[in-house]
């Protein structure tokens, strides 16, 4: 089969676009596929262009082998201020929107972590394959980072509030079969497998009609509350001393508020 690749201008994120399936790949792998602010912006625009493919019926999001991406990059995070962290969680949302209102199917083949904003990238597609690699959380906690409610909805939405605040709270990743047992996965297989498995899923979604397809997507989009008002994304006392830790390699010092 032919495949015609588009490459963004630093060649971070590819799209490769079947008769029937685009697949988007995040390859970033000497940074564990972490996304830069940039690099957002370039996810959003290519999931839109396969959103608005005319013979795509399904959308496969990936990472490079052993790596779905470990979320946003935390040492830009670093560099910037607090009103500029705002807008670059504002970017990561408006991606991960992107993969949630595109009009076809969306499956993550997620091959180990998939840490911070890079497990919601993953819980807002329709469907997700993982490996024995899999590892799946949000640790923001020791970053100053306020999950806002369209992050909080998308871990609700599948493993229920009292696990969801659970896993915010402690900040734990998720091995792989605790994943698939949560219901976070649909299918375990080897990394191996993941392509062919992911492939194959694709080819049996693109057997349905079209038309029930979409109707599908867009009826469980209306089951979902929307987020109604502005939400700060980081702490402006926590976030500067979660970043400078990380930074720094140590634990961070956190006030004492609550």
């Amino acid at each position: 089969m032919r495949v015609h690749i588009k490459r963004v201008p630093d060649g971070k994120i590819t799209l490769q676009e079947t008769s029937k399936v685009a697949i988007i790949t995040i390859n970033r792998p000497a940074a564990r596929n972490a996304l830069t602010a940039n690099m957002w912006l370039e996810l959003a625009r290519i999931g839109r262009l396969a959103g608005s493919s005319s013979k795509a019926k399904v959308i496969l999001l990936r990472g490079t082998p052993g790596q779905f991406t470990a979320g946003a990059d935390i040492k830009e995070f670093c560099e910037m201020t607090i009103e500029e962290a705002e807008q670059a969680f504002l970017q990561m949302e408006e991606a991960i929107s992107v993969f949630e209102s595109v009009p076809m199917p969306v499956i993550a083949a997620v091959d180990g972590p998939a840490m911070g904003a890079g497990f919601i990238l993953s819980l807002a597609c329709d469907m997700r394959i993982g490996t024995l690699n899999t590892r799946m959380g949000i640790p923001v906690g020791k970053l100053g980072i306020t999950v806002g409610p369209s992050f909080m909805r998308r871990i609700i939405r599948l493993i229920g509030p009292s696990r969801a605040t659970e896993l915010v709270y402690t900040g734990k990743l998720i091995e792989a079969e605790e994943a698939m047992r949560l219901g976070l996965l649909n299918q375990l297989i080897t990394s191996e497998e993941l392509d062919k498995a992911a492939l194959k899923l694709a080819g049996i979604v693109m057997e349905q009609s079209g038309a029930t397809l979409r109707a599908v997507k867009r009826a469980a989009q209306h089951c979902e509350w929307k987020q109604e008002e502005p939400w700060s994304f980081v702490d402006p006392v926590d976030f500067p001393e979660g970043c400078l830790a990380f930074a720094q390699k140590r634990k961070p010092k956190f006030s004492t508020r609550v």
